[in-house]
């Protein structure tokens, strides 16, 4: 189960049944949860916990150092929920004390080959990173993002749940939830239908997001006379996270 190339440092803290290729180096302060498949030339450093089944190719960095200038080599951590897939040459950081302290990943998330994620991020559930998609540090991804390949998300950006960005958007400003974007700068581009409707939204909540959606992108509106009248509106819970999405923002939404 681990090829006898691979260096383990001895308190790391590997399930039973993990996987580890030739090359691969794990350090001190790396715990890997049952059913994990390493692959070669991969290197792991701590803090850092990687929950069940999850699965690395390749070329990968994960928990290493982060690149802010202002990191002096204090405990920060990663920490991924279970079945995420981490594909050739991606980088993930840990944190940093200006911030949360944590790098954070949740569970069934996809970043393809050469994805960046840096310190202090907050990711879902569900999402996608396409290829060489980059993410600054302090950035939030909502459950079910999806960022297409060579776009960039500026540092403390927020992108909601079930948007959808373009390939090559450049991305810095917040993203409201269910919202396609694209471009550079990115724009926005309607509502992520095809998305909500793959994934079972209800024809009355996928109205209602739309009724939202003009009220805040076409009727001439200011934002809080839009987030009023949303909210007088409807009572449904995707409008609710609609709403809530831009009511966040501290860097103001994409338009």
């Amino acid at each position: 189960m681990i090829h006898p190339t691979a260096l383990i440092d001895p308190a790391a803290r590997l399930a039973d049944d993990v996987e580890v290729g030739p090359f691969t180096v794990i350090g001190p302060e790396v715990e890997l949860g049952p059913g994990s498949r390493i692959g070669p030339h991969v290197v792991i450093k701590g803090p850092s916990v990687l929950g069940a089944r999850t699965r690395i190719f390749q070329f990968a960095s994960v928990g290493e150092d982060c690149q802010d200038k202002k990191y002096a080599g204090e405990p920060t951590r990663l920490v991924m929920g279970d079945d995420n897939v981490i594909r050739e040459g991606a980088t993930l950081h840990r944190g940093t004390v200006q911030d949360r302290g944590e790098t954070t990943i949740g569970s069934r998330n996809l970043f393809m080959a050469y994805v960046h994620v840096g310190h202090d991020c907050v990711i879902g559930n569900d999402c996608v990173l396409a290829n060489q998609v980059t993410l600054a540090g302090h950035v939030r991804l909502g459950d079910f993002a999806i960022v297409g390949g060579l776009s960039a998300i500026h540092q403390f950006c927020h992108f909601g749940e079930h948007a959808m960005a373009g390939g090559g958007s450049i991305i810095t400003k917040d993203t409201p939830a269910y919202v396609m974007i694209n471009g550079n700068p990115a724009q926005v581009h309607g509502l992520n239908l095809v998305g909500l409707k793959r994934r079972g939204f209800s024809r009355e909540a996928i109205r209602a997001l739309g009724e939202a959606y003009k009220l805040v992108y076409r009727h001439g509106l200011t934002t809080e006379q839009a987030l009023a009248q949303i909210r007088e509106r409807f009572a449904l819970p995707e409008t609710e996270t609609f709403a809530a999405s831009i009511e966040v923002s501290t860097r103001g939404i994409i338009r």
